[in-house]
Parts: C-alpha cells; sequence; structure tokens
C-alpha cells in the first residue's frame, strides 16, 4: 500500500484519459482548416514542444466530455480522500493540463509542456527528481516514454497492457498495474463499420440489372470494386469520427465508438486510414480507369460531406443520395456496363427518400428528448414536417419513375414476362410507405438502409423482389 505522505505524480494521455491530447487538438485545427495540416509540419520542426503550444493557443477542448479512466480516477479520489497529494505531470500542454486538474478539483499541482519543453521521458523524470527528490514520488503512466520516470519513482503504477508493465518491473522492483483489456481486432472491426458494407452492394445492381451474372470476367471485376469501395468507404466512416469527436461523445449512441471512447488510440485510427486508403487504391488499380475516377470523386465528395456539407440545409441529404448512387455508378464503370437513365433516376430518387429518412429520425429523437436542434447540422426539430413531406414525395416519385420504367419498351427487351414485375411496383409502394410509417413512429434505426437488412419484414420485401425478377426472367 502506498505511504500516503509520498506524493503522487499522474500522467494524463493515456493513463488519466483514455485519448492523447496532441492529437485530438490537432485533429480539431485541421478540420477547421485543412491548411493548418501544412503549418503543423512548420510548427514540428521548431520542436514538440514548439507544435503544442501553436496549437493549443489556437483550440479550445471540452475536457467533460473526454474518454476518462473511470476505475483509475476513483482510485485517485480514494487516494486524495486519504489525504494524499495528487500532482498531474504530462506532456500534454499546460493550457489543456490546468483545464483537466481545474475539472477534477483533487490535483495539488500541475507540471506540463508549454512551449520550451516537452515534459516527457527523461525530461519529466528530471524535474520530478528536482521536486520530490530520487525515489521521492510514486508516478502513474502507461507508455514506453514513461520507463525513465518510474526508474526514479518510488513505486511504478502502470495503466495499459502487460508489455509495459513487463518494462516498468525491469526498472522498478514495486509496480502496480492497472489492466486494460482490449480486444483490438473486434475494436477495429466495430470501428470500420464493416456491418455497413451492406450498402456497397448496390455495385452489384448493374450487373443483375443487365443479366451478366453469369459472365466471370464482369462477376470478379465487380467483386474487386466492392471490396476497394469497402476499404475506401471504412477509410471515410474513421477520418469523420476523428473529426467530429466532441460531437459523437455528446451523442448517446456514438460516444460508444472505439474512438470516441477512447477504446482505440487516435494515432492507431489514422494509421488504420491511411491503411484503407492504400488498400482501395491498390484494389482499383486492377480495374477500369473509370471506376478510379468514380472511386476518387466519392472519397473527395465524402471528405467536403464530412468538412462542411452534412451541416448544410439540405445540401446534406442530396449529397447522401448522390454518394448512393455513385455506388451503383461505380458498379456500372466496373464492369464496362452501360446504365440506363431509368436506374440513374430510381436511384436518386428513392436515396434521397432514404436521406431524409435518416435525418428525420435523427431530429426526431431531439424532439423527443427536449432539444431544439441537432448540433453540428442546419436542422432544427421545427422541420420534422417539411422534411417528412419532402421524403415521402421522393420515395413516392421513385416509385412512380419504376412504373413508368415497367411500362417502358426497354423492359421487353431484357425480360421474356414484363408484366410479372409489376409486382415490384407494388412491394416498393408497400416498403417506402411503411418505412415513412416507421420513422414517423420514432421506431426506424437512424440508417435505413442498415435497418432494411435487420428488419424481418423488409427482407420479406427483398427475397419477394428477387422471386419476382427471377419469374420475370
Amino acid at each position: 500500500m502506498a505511504e500516503i505522505s509520498v506524493p503522487l505524480c499522474v500522467d494524463l494521455d493515456g493513463t488519466l484519459t483514455s485519448t492523447d491530447l496532441l492529437v485530438e487538438s490537432f485533429l480539431v485545427l485541421v478540420k477547421r482548416n485543412p491548411v493548418y495540416l501544412l503549418v503543423c509540419i512548420v510548427w514540428l520542426l521548431r520542436g514538440k514542444a514548439c507544435l503544442k503550444a501553436q496549437i493549443a493557443k489556437r483550440v479550445s477542448i471540452d475536457v467533460s466530455v473526454l474518454p476518462y479512466n473511470i476505475g483509475f480516477v476513483d482510485f485517485l479520489r480514494e487516494q486524495r480522500k486519504n489525504g494524499r497529494d495528487l500532482y498531474l505531470c504530462t506532456a500534454s500542454n499546460q493550457q489543456f493540463a490546468d483545464q483537466i486538474a481545474s475539472h477534477f478539483g483533487f490535483f495539488k499541482g500541475v507540471l506540463a509542456s508549454d512551449e520550451a519543453r516537452n515534459f516527457k521521458g527523461s525530461h519529466k523524470a528530471c524535474a520530478l527528481i528536482e521536486q520530490f527528490g530520487v525515489h521521492g514520488f510514486d508516478y502513474c503512466g502507461n507508455a514506453l516514454a514513461d520507463v525513465p520516470v518510474w526508474e526514479q519513482a518510488r513505486q511504478a503504477i502502470v495503466v495499459g497492457n502487460r508489455h509495459i508493465a513487463a518494462a516498468a518491473g525491469k526498472v522498478n522492483e514495486t509496480t502496480v498495474f492497472f489492466e486494460q483489456k482490449r480486444s483490438f481486432l473486434r475494436l477495429t472491426i466495430t470501428e470500420m463499420r464493416v456491418y455497413q458494407w451492406v450498402k456497397n452492394l448496390l455495385i452489384f445492381v448493374p450487373l443483375l440489372a443487365s443479366h451478366r451474372f453469369t459472365d466471370p470476367p464482369t462477376l470478379l471485376a465487380e467483386v474487386i470494386a466492392f471490396f476497394s469501395f469497402s476499404c475506401c468507404a471504412s477509410a471515410v466512416y474513421l477520418l469523420n469520427d476523428m473529426l467530429d469527436l466532441d460531437a459523437d461523445r455528446r451523442h448517446a449512441k456514438k460516444r460508444n465508438r472505439p474512438l470516441a471512447s477512447g477504446q482505440l488510440p487516435l494515432t492507431y485510427g489514422m494509421m488504420l486510414t491511411v491503411t484503407l486508403i492504400v488498400a482501395a487504391a491498390v484494389l482499383a488499380s486492377q480495374l477500369e480507369q473509370r471506376f478510379q475516377v468514380v472511386l476518387g470523386t466519392y472519397f473527395v465528395a465524402t471528405l467536403a460531406y464530412s468538412f462542411k456539407l452534412k451541416r448544410i440545409m439540405l445540401v446534406d441529404v442530396f449529397t447522401l443520395a448522390a454518394l448512393y448512387t455513385a455506388r451503383i455508378i461505380a458498379g456500372g464503370a466496373a464492369g464496362d456496363i452501360l446504365l440506363s437513365d431509368w436506374l440513374i433516376m430510381f436511384s436518386v430518387t428513392i436515396f434521397l427518400s432514404l436521406a431524409m429518412v435518416k435525418r428525420y429520425t435523427e431530429l426526431d429523437g431531439l424532439f423527443r428528448n427536449g432539444r431544439a436542434s441537432a448540433l453540428g447540422r442546419g436542422y432544427v426539430t421545427h422541420d420534422l414536417g417539411i422534411l417528412r413531406s419532402f421524403g415521402t414525395a421522393s420515395g413516392y416519385v421513385a416509385v412512380l419513375v419504376l412504373a413508368l420504367y415497367l411500362n417502358s419498351s426497354d423492359v421487353r427487351v431484357l425480360y421474356r414476362h414484363p408484366h410479372a414485375l409489376w409486382v415490384l411496383f407494388g412491394l416498393l409502394w408497400y416498403w417506402v410507405s411503411r418505412v415513412w410509417m416507421l420513422a414517423f413512429r420514432g421506431e426506424m434505426h437512424d440508417d435505413p438502409i442498415v435497418y432494411a437488412v435487420k428488419d424481418r419484414t423488409s427482407l420479406l420485401v427483398i427475397l419477394l423482389c428477387v422471386a419476382t425478377v427471377i419469374v420475370a426472367v
């Protein structure tokens, strides 16, 4: 048991909190203006301490919503309750350290980085020796950079994994271990939102519509396109989550995402994003140049959506509809399949309706919780009625487009029993109406396409649609 008379020095990044404030503040700055990416390189050339100080001057972080290690915080509260002096000792900038110390209220003092000194590793060890003497303090840390500090401490307290604890044990015989068990594979799959890859099945729509699903080269091209698009989409999800940390942490569900909750390090998220982008590019290089252009345009458009467009009323839902349609266009480009105007018009209208379902559901949830507006969006809850009108109208226009297509000469060329396809008209009409009824009742998932894959009635409708097409062929 630690002696109460010995001060307890506590690291911040990865120890008290599960995140890294330098990376957090960097992401906030870049989100504000991407040009700061280049500016940060100039600051870094002057030293890491300078980089941290310059970012801190321009960025504010709400420390109340940061992901903290609750079990460890409880331990610190108990230590302070017993009369022990606690000091926050961190490589983060003094501004952020002071804010967090004030938030908790149980730290006697704060030692942190300033514009001239990066308070990390051996620098931190020397400063603590100067203030408390060799073995005159206990130290809580989480990384290999803390080994020089543990070597000079009376007791090493490790928050993290067994690898770090073993390193601490080699330089300090008295080690206490707060283990954090994480399944990186499971968390990675969750953060990549692999379940959202179901949306990319739209890439196969041109293949099915053109009846070329028995052509092996075309089928292989579509499969490659699917995985290329999926890697690109997951990279965008990761990037979007890293840029929306503050808003996600205030959201009832999104705050549990691996990056927002601190279960996955932000540096890991950055590396994973780059890896997925490279994988998407390598796969795309095996396909037609048209597909590469579509994929590149999709990536740029999603970045524009993440940085700006999703905050603009109506532009956000039109962009979402275009991004869904881009998957169908990508499928046509990958398999060198000519897309009909009917398919494009149907896609745009049906996905505009579903995008409005998504936005309507978010607003409805806010309304039911007594909130008036959506943080980071261009809507207020009073917009619910008009969104519902726009969305149902767009869905019914999609049904009308399908009806006009079924009555066109194009159908008689592709199908031996075209009249059987009128069942699709009834099924789609029913499904669009049902989706909006569920949204109105507050029973819709915030993403209607993912909801459709999980909803038994929707799956039955899809099965009946497939059966109808088979009969018509």
